[in-house]
């Protein structure tokens, strides 16, 4: 049974994105022995970093531990988190700067470590339990290139999407990406994310001129070589009307933050994909009263909408906050498995 499936127990599958994390006493436990890079790069303790949040909290999805920055590495821009968050040595703000890019090693080897992760994970999790692999989208990851992230402005970031860096950066992410993929769902991942966060920060226009094929192209070259496999798809801040519109044949999954109704985009969007997502991360910060009482409303919105529950993968908005209560966690699991 997988989270994509109507369960015969009739449990809500639930997952959330980052949890496994900063907030749970089991990686803390691992921080204090390894670096993260190190967590991310050992199979072995990338493996037992995920499993933690499934033994603990009783998740229906893993979702392999590791993070969605390492094409930049594989591109030679320095990627390094000695001093916490992620920073680049190199970063392409400028055609010139293209000049520097030099694929390090061949994505076969330069990922296999991401292989090797989510095969012991096959190994080991239990079999009703959905594997999940990732990469980062596209915009994402070429916003984090351009300017180390995607907060303020991206002035950079979106001119380049005219003066042909964006085009620059493609050429060089895609086939790598590609290959990234593959070997996840050939290493028994059920399903790859695609974790767009920066995109809700183009317009409408730019988002169906520069993203929309990019991420169709991604999608269809998946389907065509991984039928059996689901592909999910998350935007942060993005309007419903983007998602109406992607057209995304090969896409099994819509991922959705918190400023979207349910509801709405399941009846939206649930004839043709399933709808993860949004309960808002900041809600597990709340006393259980008051994080119950908002749960509610996901359990009213269903019980209204039975027939749009089964299209509906229950979860976050976005990733686990730090310092998020663990026991909220827990019991919010719980609550949504029986919704």
């Amino acid at each position: 049974m997988n989270i994509f499936e109507q369960r015969a127990d009739g449990i809500q599958p639930v997952w959330f994105m980052r949890q496994a994390g900063r907030y749970h006493w089991h990686y803390q436990g691992f921080r204090k022995k390894h670096s993260f890079m190190e967590l991310c790069k050992n199979p072995e303790l990338a493996c037992e970093v995920t499993l933690g949040p499934i033994e603990d909290f009783k998740f229906n999805a893993a979702i392999m531990f590791s993070d969605l920055l390492f094409p930049l590495e594989q591109m030679n821009l320095g990627l390094h988190y000695n001093d916490g968050p992620p920073k680049l040595t190199t970063y392409l703000d400028t055609k010139d700067q293209y000049k520097k890019v030099n694929i390090i090693e061949p994505a076969n080897t330069f990922y296999s470590f991401q292989a090797d992760t989510c095969s012991l994970l096959k190994e080991k999790l239990p079999k009703d339990v959905t594997l999940l692999g990732f990469v980062g989208a596209p915009f994402t990851l070429y916003t984090y290139a351009t300017e180390g992230g995607h907060k303020g402005s991206l002035i950079a970031s979106k001119n380049g999407l005219y003066d042909g860096r964006w085009q620059q950066f493609l050429d060089i992410l895609l086939p790598n990406l590609l290959e990234n993929i593959s070997m996840q769902l050939n290493a028994g991942a059920d399903a790859i994310c695609l974790f767009d966060t920066a995109v809700g920060e183009l317009g409408y226009e730019d988002y169906i001129r520069f993203i929309k094929p990019v991420i169709n192209q991604i999608a269809d070259s998946v389907k065509a070589s991984h039928p059996d496999k689901k592909i999910i798809y998350y935007t942060k801040q993005t309007h419903l009307r983007f998602l109406e519109n992607l057209e995304a044949k090969s896409i099994d999954v819509l991922g959705i933050d918190w400023r979207i109704d349910l509801v709405d985009a399941l009846k939206s969007l649930g004839s043709d994909y399933y709808v993860q997502g949004n309960i808002d991360p900041t809600w597990l910060h709340l006393p259980w009263d008051d994080l119950s009482k908002n749960l509610e409303i996901f359990k009213e919105k269903m019980n209204i909408h039975p027939e749009l529950k089964k299209k509906w993968v229950a979860g976050l908005g976005h990733g686990v906050l730090p310092k998020t209560p663990e026991e909220n966690v827990r019991k919010a699991v719980q609550f949504i498995q029986n919704i």
